[in-house]
């Protein structure tokens, strides 16, 4: 019997982010006391090989459910293959003004204006440290607020080098539209300047830990295919271990939830589905297999995520279906691209 429908009616009630927090909680509560595999099932073991990493199955949970590794456990618990914490910067921020999250129920979406709230990248490594290490668990790291352009690399390398030892991989969110200038990052020198400074941090990290640690970019959705194609062929250039594709949009396709079109931040669910697929085919078509994919964007159903591996996609992540359809949505994405 499936309860979330049921749970979802109440939940939505009250405001986004308080109920964000009430969720986790409850969470974090059912697996303290070993309910959530009673609750949810036994994790679909499908193993896949990607970026040199055993996959117990491939969905993910995507970065902002867990910004601070808090319930690491408790979500792997839920069925997910792999869990991606943060995105953390440097040092601890309150993020963008309340309020900053947005229910369009009528459209199955979401917007946020989060702006990489979270406590810091010390608090994180303690969590993860602390975690059972149960799936992959991938770190998304970002600069903070008041960090210039100039000096974003700075902000990057030092995020980086705390996580390395205790990723799995490591993802660069270059692609929030929330920060100030941030989608700077993808294009042109200041992109190149980053890059080519992580990935020699990168191997010096190797040899100091004795292990390789996979670096991710996560994208935008907003990107023109010329600027697809170029951000693949530098990524390919710098020896980027994989792309995630794709983060939230600034666009505002025609939704049915008019009173909150309006409002600032990144929108995410079933209304960018068109554009985040769009956006896998273009970066599939030009990186021709030589890294892997991870798929996120517009995810709501099993078949969605069918249609993003067929593409070509090693793996998908889930955040809005997860919202909207609850934990049953890992199972049934799992058995049907197993």
């Amino acid at each position: 019997m499936n309860i979330y429908p049921l749970l979802r009616s109440v939940l939505f009630m009250f405001n986004p982010e308080r109920v964000h927090s009430i969720s986790m909680t409850l969470l974090e509560f059912a697996y303290r006391l070993k309910l959530t595999r009673l609750i949810f099932g036994e994790r679909k073991y499908a193993p896949v090989k990607v970026l040199g990493l055993e996959f117990p199955n491939a969905v993910g949970l995507a970065a902002g459910m867990d910004k601070n590794g808090d319930h690491i456990d408790a979500l792997a618990a839920c069925g997910f293959g792999f869990v991606e914490v943060g995105t953390v910067t440097p040092r601890a921020q309150p993020g963008n003004p309340k309020p900053r999250l947005f229910r369009l129920v009528k459209d199955e979406a979401i917007i946020n204006r989060m702006g990489f709230n979270n406590e810091g990248v010390e608090y994180l490594v303690k969590k993860v440290k602390a975690s059972k290490r149960d799936c992959i668990i991938g770190i998304n790291i970002g600069k903070n607020r008041d960090t210039s352009l100039e000096h974003a690399v700075d902000d990057y390398v030092n995020a980086f080098e705390q996580v390395y030892p205790y990723a799995d991989y490591v993802a660069v969110n270059i692609s929030s539209p929330n920060t100030q200038g941030l989608r700077d990052l993808q294009h042109g020198e200041e992109l190149n300047r980053l890059l080519l400074t992580l990935k020699q941090r990168q191997q010096q990290l190797k040899g100091e830990y004795g292990s390789y640690k996979p670096l991710l970019v996560k994208i935008a959705p907003d990107l023109s295919d010329a600027e697809i194609r170029q951000l693949a062929n530098t990524l390919l250039d710098h020896e980027i271990d994989g792309v995630i594709a794709t983060n939230t949009s600034n666009q505002r396709p025609e939704l049915k939830s008019t009173s909150l079109a309006s409002e600032q931040g990144g929108l995410s669910g079933r209304p960018i589905q068109p554009q985040s697929d769009h956006v896998l085919t273009v970066l599939l078509d030009e990186l021709n297999g030589k890294i892997p994919v991870i798929a996120v964007g517009g995810i709501m159903s099993a078949a969605d995520a069918q249609r993003k591996i067929q593409a070509g996609a090693a793996l998908v992540q889930v955040y809005t279906g997860f919202i909207y359809s609850g934990p049953r949505l890992i199972s049934d994405i799992a058995d049907k691209i197993a």
